[in-house]
Formats: structure tokens, C-alpha cells, sequence
């Protein structure tokens, strides 16, 4: 028998491990580095922003994003590896300079993807094999104090292969400013992250890797000025908010170790992870009593150990079974150093000398998986894909579910593909949340919440049905169309209520969501280019936990009514183009556009804010410069028609302060490649 080298072998595992995740009758937008890099920032853009140009994704503030209508509740898979989302979610954690593509998986998916469902953020990393040995520096700078360096190393020797980057960012909008203006007040932040991915073949059809990151963000929450205090510090009534002295840190670490390979006929994936999160918010504890009537200083931290395990055996010529386990083991811990004021029955201040109240909540959750499927194929043109789930969490109860999926595609023509889906869901809540008694240390002072009630959230259950169709023409151009309905109970949702830009958990007892995305893609000699539209609806009905969160009239009006969740966008759109006139030079642009997230106006969310339409453009060029070689360079203006337009407004259920897209910036990025 031959012997494979090095780059063939990890070839054929990597074609095996892509074996393990199929996406029969789910819908998917792949997102290449090619992609990226065309994008106006590059291979500097944040994770989040490369999803943005994904059909059905609408953008928040924080590095926020939904698809399709629902709250975060996004999976993030690494290689094929679950890694549980942080606390402040992956939109500025990950970094694109580690992808080779990116799939955002969302519909009605097989029974291999369950938990978090909105969508499966599905990363394949670049790898030494691939890449030979080398490297690249490189950096972007510009507006607002924009500085990002960045370093990369790949390689690989014999049966071992590495890919390793990191780069700091900081600049002076951290944070979404809270007014329309150009510069933001205390909006500075500092972040550093890092990826590794090391890789060694044991034999022909086995290898061992260990892939890790990590993140530490450091932002300081930008001010409003020319707000009025609502209460008294000792002999002090005024304070300027301009001043205010917020700051909040956020880490991530992960560490993934797996073994993938053949056994017989079978391909396997076993993986051993554990993700660790610390979000920290410290106030400034003056201001923010004298605004808020509080000052927390706020610590959550969560750790979470995986175990993953996915097999596909091959039985016949038509078959393919699929199955596997997840288990993941979370250990979270909340401290809350609160000051705030001692209140009369009415509500009023009583006290101008603060008290102090601490309260603190250890969280034990425990999460068991496992599924089975069959991908059947039949004949040349049908393909179904079906199968069940089983998932178990356990924190302050015990909840199950039993969870059928169906997905079929036909292959209509050589050139027109249809497919259908209908999964059963189930999708635990986040691991942080409030309890009883940390609402009852509040009682009588100015931090008292304006209702009670069952606040512990409850995993949401859902049916979601979805339909598509995609037609080629030529080799060129192809136009997708995609319809989907999701019928909830106990439907799941978050909102920002305090300072700290963290997120606690309600649920509504009914839920509906309904929506439709269109897609082209044209790619031709010099010219590629992509546009997606997406119409979405997504509405609640009567809160049943988290009540301590919203006035008695609301929840009055929201126990008869379905209204539209805070983060309901009616109409999205993206698109880009991008021209290359060489191999060496091209220029490109791309655009968002939404219809605007709600706010409150005669009934909760009952308004929608102002349409928003931002402009993107950027130009490329690869010098070559004497002894020094190649060097890429990308100009990009951000925002370049500089459109104020406004994210949030500080209205709507579970919305803090008001958030503003951003103001038009020019950034220059230089990289060097090279190799050894």
C-alpha cells in the first residue's frame, strides 16, 4: 500500500471530518477568506461584522447580532467543535484572521445541531499543512485612535502542523455612542487576542490537534452629557454625566483537545474542551447612585467543561448514519457589591447616605445530548436527511425534550435544488440568571424592582418549518429564496436592564416567527459581488419569568397582547461588489441597511426607529518594494455618506441606554507576508 505524506493524509481527515456535519434541508451562506478579505477592513473585520453580510442577520449594538428573529442563541463550532458562547457572546472574541471560511447554518437543522439553534456559526481555522511554512505581520490603523497589530505563524514539519495569530486592538469607540455626535465621551477600549491550532498525525488515519484562544477586552462605557440626577449623594445634588467613570472587562479562554480520524469504515471526532468567561463591570459609584439610585459593582464568571463526540458510518451505497453525545458541565459564580439608598413606601429617596448590599449566587448546570440521523439518498435527485435528538439540562430543574428532525432535497435540474426541513427544538437559557433572593435584598430602597413574580427563565421549545430554492445560471450567478416559520412556546429573550452591559434572561409564554430571505451571488472574471434580503416579523406573548424586569402596566398589556420583541427588524438588507483589475489592485464596496430595531411608543416595542442605510468602500493594492517584497495594503472609509443613525434609543423592554451606529472613518492596512 502507498504511504500517504503528511498534506494528503490531513486532506483525507479533513474531508472526513466535513463527513460529520451535514446540512440536509437547513439553509446555509458560506463566507470564504476570499470574501473576507474584500471586505472594507479585511481580515480585520470582527466576527460580527463578517456575519452581517450573511442573509437574515440584523445588527445590535455591543457587537450583537439575531438571525432570524431570535436573541443571540447562536452556536459557534471551531473545526467542527462545539465551544459554549462567553458571556458577552463571540461577536468581538473570535478573530477572522484565524478562518479559512465560515458557514452560517440556520432553518430546519439535522438533529446533529441542537441547544442553540438560531444558527450555526460553523468556522474551518487555515492550517500549516495548507499554508506551508511562514508567516505575516501586519497592522491597521486610522480613525478615532485606531491601532490593530496583528502576527501570524504557520507551518508545518513532517507529521506536525501549527497555526498561531494574535493581535491588540484599541481605539476611542469601544461602545456604541449614546449620542449622535462624532466623538464619543469615555468611550476608550483596549483588546487583546489570540489563536493556536496545533496539529499531529499519529498515523494514516488518526491525528491528534489541540486548539486554544483567548480574549481580554477592556472598554470604558461612554457617557451621555448633559443628563440630570435623580437622586442625592450626601450634600452633593449635581454631578455632570459627561464625567461618569464606568468600565467593564471581559474575558475568554479556551482550550479544545481532539482526536479524529477513521476506524473501519466509520469517521470519528472525540473532543475533551473547556471555555472559561469573566465579564466585570466596576461603577462609578457618585454618579452612578445619583442617576440610577445604584452602584453595582458586578463580577459573573462561568466555566464550562465539553465532551463531544460525533461518528458517520457509511452503510451501503445510500445510507449514512450519523449519531453522537455532547455533555458540557457549567460552574457559574455572581457577586453584585451594590450601593444604593434607603426608599419610602412611595418609592422616594428616604436617605441621601447610601447603604451597602452584597448578594452572591454559585450556579451548578449540567447539559446531556445525543442524536441519531440518517442521510438516505435516493436515486440521483432526492436526498433525506432524518432523525431525533435527545437533550437533558439541569440547573434549578430538570428539563427534556425529545426532538424529531426531517429534511429533504431535491435536485430539481442540474442547475435548481429545493429543499424542506422541519426540526423540533429545545434551547436551555443561559446559565446566569437572577434569583428570588437576589431581588429581595433590594426591597425598600431606591434599586427596588417595579414587579415580582417567577423570574427563573425556562428552556424554549419550538417547531420550525422552512422552504427554499436555489437556481444557478450558468457558472456564474445564482439566486436563492428561503421562507421559514417558527412556532414557539415559552419563547426565550434577553434585555440589558442596568449600567453593566450584561444580559439577563425572560421568557414569553407564546411566541411566533415568520420570515423570508432572498440571496444572489455573481461571481465572474473580475467582478464578484453578493446581495441579501431578508422581511421578518418575530412577536411575544405574556411574560412569564423575569416580571421583576417590567412595569405592571406592561406586563398588564403584554399578558393579553403579542407585541414585537425589542430586537424585531421588519426589512435587512446587505450586498457588496467588489472589482479587480489586476491580481495586484481592486476596489470595493458593500452596505447595510435595516428598517430600525423597536422602541417604545403607545403600547411596549410598539414603534420601530428610523431605516438606516451605511455605505462601505475600500481600495486594494500589492506594492512590491524592493528588498522588502510584497506588501498588501487595503484603504477602506467606513460609513463613507457619514449617515447618523441610531441603533437603540434607550426605549423598548430590556433596553439601556441609546446606541448610535458609527460615524464615517478612513483606516489604512499594511501586511507583509512571508515565508521560510
Amino acid at each position: 500500500m502507498k504511504q500517504l505524506g503528511a498534506v494528503d493524509v490531513t486532506a483525507a481527515l479533513d474531508q472526513a471530518r466535513n463527513s460529520l456535519s451535514p446540512d440536509t434541508g437547513s439553509s446555509q451562506y458560506v463566507i470564504d477568506q476570499k470574501a473576507i478579505q474584500q471586505l472594507p477592513l479585511g481580515d480585520s473585520t470582527p466576527l460580527n461584522q463578517v456575519i452581517l453580510q450573511a442573509p437574515g442577520v440584523v445588527q445590535d449594538s455591543y457587537g450583537g447580532v439575531h438571525v432570524r428573529g431570535d436573541h443571540a442563541n447562536l452556536q459557534y463550532r471551531i473545526n467542527g467543535v462545539i465551544i459554549p458562547e462567553s458571556i458577552s457572546g463571540f461577536g468581538q472574541t473570535l478573530d477572522a484572521r484565524t478562518i479559512q471560511s465560515v458557514k452560517l447554518l440556520d432553518g430546519a437543522l439535522p438533529a446533529q445541531y441542537g441547544l442553540r439553534t438560531a444558527a450555526v456559526v460553523d468556522i474551518d481555522t487555515k492550517s500549516g499543512h495548507d499554508l506551508g511554512n511562514g508567516g505575516s505581520v501586519g497592522i491597521t490603523g486610522g480613525s478615532f485612535g485606531t491601532l490593530n497589530p496583528n502576527a501570524s505563524l504557520w507551518g508545518s514539519n513532517d507529521r506536525w502542523s501549527w497555526f498561531l495569530t494574535a493581535n491588540y486592538l484599541e481605539n476611542d469607540v469601544g461602545i456604541e455612542n449614546p449620542t449622535a455626535s462624532r466623538t464619543p465621551i469615555h468611550d476608550h477600549t483596549n483588546q487583546v487576542k489570540g489563536f493556536g491550532d496545533i496539529s499531529y498525525l499519529i498515523d494514516d488515519n488518526t491525528r491528534l490537534s489541540f486548539m486554544f484562544g483567548a480574549t481580554n477586552n477592556r472598554f470604558e462605557i461612554p457617557n451621555n452629557p448633559s443628563q440630570t440626577p435623580q437622586f442625592g449623594y450626601l450634600d452633593t445634588v449635581d454631578f455632570n454625566s459627561a464625567d461618569l467613570n464606568e468600565r467593564q472587562q471581559e474575558q475568554t479562554r479556551f482550550g479544545v483537545l481532539s482526536l479524529q480520524g477513521k476506524w473501519g469504515k466509520t469517521d470519528y471526532q472525540v473532543s475533551l474542551g473547556q471555555r472559561y468567561t469573566h465579564v466585570g463591570f466596576d461603577p462609578d459609584e457618585i454618579g452612578d447612585l445619583m442617576f440610577n439610585g445604584v452602584a453595582s459593582t458586578i463580577n459573573r464568571t462561568n466555566r464550562a467543561d465539553t465532551l463531544q463526540a460525533d461518528f458517520a458510518t457509511p452503510l451501503g451505497e445510500s445510507h449514512t448514519l450519523r449519531y453522537g453525545i455532547y455533555g458540557e458541565f457549567e460552574r457559574g459564580n455572581t457577586t453584585n457589591n451594590s450601593l444604593t439608598f434607603p426608599a419610602n413606601p412611595d418609592g422616594s429617596q428616604a436617605s441621601t447616605t447610601p447603604i451597602a448590599i452584597y448578594d452572591a449566587t454559585n450556579l451548578l448546570a449540567r447539559t446531556w445530548s445525543a442524536y441519531l440521523q440518517d442521510e438516505w439518498s435516493i436515486g440521483d435527485k432526492w436526498t433525506v436527511n432524518y432523525g431525533v435528538r435527545g437533550d437533558r439540562y439541569e440547573l434549578f430543574r430538570t428539563e427534556s425534550q425529545l426532538s424529531p428532525r426531517f429534511g429533504v432535497v431535491y435536485q430539481a435540474t442540474d442547475s435548481t435544488t429545493i429543499h424542506a426541513g422541519y426540526s423540533r427544538y429545545f434551547t436551555p437559557p443561559a446559565t446566569e440568571v437572577i434569583d428570588d433572593s437576589n431581588i429581595a435584598r433590594f426591597n425598600g430602597t431606591t434599586n427596588q424592582l417595579p414587579s415580582g413574580g417567577n423570574n427563573l427563565p425556562l428552556a424554549e421549545r419550538s417547531n420550525y418549518y422552512d422552504l427554499g430554492i436555489q437556481q444557478q445560471f450558468g457558472s456564474t450567478f445564482t439566486v436563492g429564496l428561503d421562507a421559514y416559520y417558527r412556532q414557539v412556546s415559552r419563547l426565550q429573550d434577553e434585555g440589558q436592564f442596568g449600567a453593566a452591559l450584561i444580559y439577563s434572561n425572560f421568557n414569553y409564554d407564546f411566541g411566533r416567527i415568520r420570515g423570508l430571505e432572498l440571496t444572489a451571488n455573481y461571481d465572474n472574471g473580475p467582478i464578484t459581488a453578493y446581495f441579501n434580503a431578508s422581511y421578518n416579523r418575530a412577536m411575544g406573548k405574556r411574560v412569564i419569568t423575569g416580571q421583576y424586569n417590567f412595569s405592571p402596566d406592561d406586563l398588564a398589556y403584554i399578558y393579553d397582547n403579542y407585541i414585537h420583541l425589542d430586537h424585531d427588524q421588519k426589512l435587512t438588507s446587505s450586498g457588496g461588489i467588489t472589482y479587480s483589475f489586476s491580481k495586484t489592485t481592486r476596489i470595493g464596496a458593500d452596505y447595510l441597511f435595516g428598517s430600525g430595531l423597536r422602541k417604545d411608543g403607545l403600547v411596549p416595542n410598539g414603534e420601530s426607529l428610523p431605516y438606516y442605510f451605511q455605505l462601505n468602500l475600500n481600495v486594494g493594492h500589492d506594492f512590491t518594494l524592493g528588498s522588502l517584497g510584497l506588501v498588501k495594503t487595503q484603504l477602506a472609509l467606513i460609513n463613507a455618506l457619514d449617515r447618523t443613525y441610531e441603533l437603540r434609543d434607550g426605549t423598548g423592554v430590556g433596553v439601556g441606554a441609546p446606541q448610535f451606529g458609527p460615524r464615517r472613518g478612513v483606516y489604512l492596512s499594511l501586511q507583509k507576508d512571508f515565508s521560510f
